[in-house]
């Protein structure tokens, strides 16, 4: 049965009329491109998944009671994993796409729009945020939920993520202006217990923090009380808004206070000094960029810090942030970063006998899977296709018009694969996009909650 063919039909229904903690799923002859640095990229090959978990990779693999899929020509990768984005504005994509700077964005959405969110509203934006995750090859995505006015509005949010079936990291914050019940971080205990208490399940929470008060004030910046508080309740921590010198001396201060480390991701990070970069290298902290954002909003320096984080150690994951003005997908991303960083790297050696220091594809594909998983606190469950991790997955057709003939794997879905080439999306081995459509939608409803959702938001005046 074959994934490109008029079968595809028959192989979901036969896939879902097993029950998921038994079904066996067995791609043939693809190019299976692993991200795990032990098994690399294998051609011609099997993957096996049993239940929610990958159990095996390699040539002719027996599986005699699965459901075979004819995966030829097509390319089985990691799904891509988002570690930052703003899911709830997603009702108002692309309503500023020529914001000039942070101050703009800032004033336009964060004290206006997001003040008169209702719950329903947080719920439409973070949904159809995460379809559109889905639909792009993007498996995780964490969700920097930065309204939660009430904890009505926070449950929202994570039942968004809960019904859209991805693996979804609820990363909650107070709003930076308005009206607002003012319950957070307390709040964090109840949705822990309420939403988040098994370690085995698609969600996880983090808490949500600013680098320094600039912006919204004192009570949202990092410090070591919000680090107890994540501390207690064993979750990371997610800063946002890691800029210039006023957050490099934040992260000086947070190195010496002992509140850096692997559970901290630091986001942006433009602009940083050498001595705070250095106090995250040394600490283990992971690194967020949002590459579009930084080069087209233009946040401290404008420049994407790859080069910085791989100075000191850190391989970033990379991540989308805010729809009002940005792509959605993970593949303008890489794309963005590779092409600027190799910019970068050429521009500075150019009239001197120095060597260009370039990243590849494979480093850009590395960031968008396996170290954003790290960066979300779930490298050992998702970012590669190694057996007994979960089986979040991409099937990338690589013979489309705009992909053949399959030359270089990694190449071709950095540089020319798009959500158009994605047949089939697997998450925790359960499918969400089959034969090039995402799965259980109703299009023609959520068309008109979203649109509803977007008239009250731009009608009701800012509070």
């Amino acid at each position: 049965m074959n994934l490109n063919d008029t079968t595809s039909a028959a192989v979901l229904e036969e896939l879902r009329r097993r029950p998921a903690d038994r079904r066996r799923i067995l791609f043939t002859g693809a190019t299976v491109v692993t991200m795990d640095p032990g098994l690399g990229v294998v051609d011609g090959a099997d993957l096996l998944v049993s239940g929610d978990t990958i159990t095996a990779v390699g040539r002719r693999l027996d599986a005699a009671d699965a459901v075979v899929v004819d995966a030829t020509g097509t390319i089985l990768a990691p799904g891509f994993v988002d570690t930052h984005r703003h899911a709830w504005e997603a009702q108002l994509r692309r309503i500023m796409p020529n914001v000039d700077d942070l101050g703009g964005y800032v004033m336009a959405t964060l004290a206006g729009y997001a003040t008169v969110y209702r719950p329903q509203d947080m719920y439409i934006g973070t949904r159809l945020a995460a379809l559109t995750a889905i639909d792009s090859g993007i498996t995780t995505m964490l969700d920097f939920s930065h309204n939660s006015r009430t904890h009505q509005h926070s449950d929202a949010a994570v039942e968004a993520l809960r019904d859209t079936g991805i693996r979804g990291v609820h990363a909650s914050m107070g709003p930076h202006f308005g009206d607002w019940d003012r319950q957070w971080p307390g709040d964090l205990t109840r949705l822990k217990e309420q939403y988040f208490s098994s370690d085995h399940q698609l969600l996880t929470l983090r808490l949500a923090t600013l680098a320094t008060a600039e912006i919204a004030g004192p009570a949202l910046a990092y410090g070591p009380e919000l680090a107890r508080v994540a501390q207690e309740l064993g979750i990371g921590v997610s800063v946002d808004a890691v800029f210039g010198t006023a957050s490099s001396d934040a992260v000086l201060r947070w190195a010496k206070d002992g509140i850096l480390g692997p559970d901290v991701t630091l986001i942006h990070s433009t602009g940083l000094t050498p001595e705070a970069w250095r106090a995250m290298g040394e600490s283990g902290t992971t690194v967020a960029l949002a590459p579009t954002s930084d080069a087209q909003i233009g946040l401290e320096t404008a420049i994407p810090a790859v080069d910085e984080a791989l100075s000191v150690g850190i391989r970033p994951g990379l991540s989308i942030d805010v729809e009002v003005a940005l792509a959605s997908d993970m593949f303008t991303q890489m794309r963005a970063l590779h092409a600027i960083q190799r910019m970068r790297a050429v521009n500075a050696a150019y009239g001197t006998d120095r060597q260009p220091s370039r990243i590849t594809t494979h480093d850009v594909l590395d960031f968008a899977t396996l170290q954003g998983a790290r960066a979300n606190g779930l490298a050992d469950v998702t970012g590669s296709l190694t057996p007994g991790k979960k089986a979040d997955l991409l099937v990338i057709r690589a013979e489309d018009l705009n992909n053949m003939p399959l030359n270089d794997p990694i190449g071709t879905i950095v540089l020319g694969s798009d959500a158009r080439n994605i047949s089939a999306v697997l998450i925790n081995g359960e499918p969400r996009k089959w034969a090039g459509q995402v799965l259980d939608v109703d299009l023609a409803a959520l068309r008109d909650e979203v649109h509803a959702s977007r008239e009250y938001v731009l009608n009701t005046p800012a509070v």
